[in-house]
């Protein structure tokens, strides 16, 4: 049964039927719709059924794992965010996720407020800025913020929520050296060591997407990443 949405409805698939309800009990008092699956085709299904403004998924699914929804879904075009549930240390889960096209994670066992911050921070991303932020350009690269689109040599891409914002903010300065531990804080809203390896996973998927112009997203060894022309 679904909740009546207020915030916008929340897809959560996970089989764990006491972290679903725990889940489900925090987002519903932020005013979130919320639809419970527990097992991985139901989830697939309830996504493209459903169109959530956001899905929180565990990795290890019955019948399909968290990882496969996400690739389904990027395939179709549908590029609504994505947290993925997965198992504490499990890096191996947490960068297949993320390159699958999730936009961020949460290791278990988790607090759900922090679960529930995330989501917002997400959606509010997802968002776009206030109107008037000016469009960034950078060679053949084009990033228009307020219709949340990039484009190479006029050709548009699709990216993540998380992915935009990872470019927008490398562009933002270009030249600017930013270090993994500035960017895991002004792009995922938080900072922490161990979350490192999740931006370099991410630079990893942008710089596949803009194909020619991959090279503009300079590494700076023992630093961090710069984008310049």
């Amino acid at each position: 049964m679904t909740d009546a949405p207020a915030k916008g409805l929340v897809l959560v698939v996970e089989d764990e039927r006491p972290i679903a309800d725990l889940v489900r009990l925090y987002l519903s008092r932020e005013g979130f719709g919320v639809q419970v699956e527990h097992d991985g085709p139901a989830g697939l299904a309830a996504a493209r059924r459903l169109r959530p403004v956001a899905c929180i998924l565990d990795i290890a699914l019955p019948g399909l794992e968290g990882t496969e929804i996400v690739r389904q879904l990027r395939a179709e075009g549908d590029w609504t965010p994505v947290i993925f549930l997965t198992a504490r240390d499990d890096e191996v889960d947490r960068i297949l996720g993320l390159e699958m096209g999730g936009d961020d994670y949460v290791t278990k066992p988790f607090s759900p407020r922090e679960l529930v911050t995330r989501v917002k921070t997400l959606l509010r991303r997802a968002a776009g800025p206030p109107d008037g932020e000016r469009i960034k350009q950078l060679g053949a690269v084009r990033l228009d913020p307020g219709r949340r689109l990039v484009t190479v040599d006029g050709s548009p891409l699709s990216l993540t929520t998380t992915e935009f914002d990872l470019l927008g903010h490398l562009l933002g300065r270009p030249g600017r050296v930013f270090t993994r531990e500035e960017l895991l804080a002004a792009v995922w809203g938080y900072a922490s060591a161990a979350g490192t390896r999740t931006v370099d996973v991410h630079v990893a998927q942008v710089r596949a997407k803009l194909g020619g112009a991959a090279a503009l997203i300079r590494t700076v060894r023992g630093v961090g990443y710069t984008a310049d022309a």
